[in-house]
């Protein structure tokens, strides 16, 4: 394992992110994947990494996202 890898364990799921998002125009439902797997990330090395700190916001816009374009009954 490298030493960026220890020091920022979930460096390349935000990288991954960015790209998924720049490429779905910043469409956080298209890139919920890439998304969880930060989460799962970050639960790992306990939000230890600077890059955790944008998933729960992201996590929030997709719920949120979700429940709009939910059809009211």
């Amino acid at each position: 394992m490298a030493k960026e890898e220890i020091k920022e364990p979930c460096k390349k799921q935000a990288c991954d992110i960015q790209a998924c998002l720049t490429k779905n125009n910043f469409n956080s439902q298209r890139c919920q994947r890439v998304i969880e797997l930060l989460e799962s990330c970050c639960e790992k090395c306990e939000y230890k990494s600077t890059h955790c700190a944008s998933v729960s916001g992201l996590l929030k816009q997709i719920k949120k996202n979700t429940k709009e374009q939910k059809p009211q009954v």
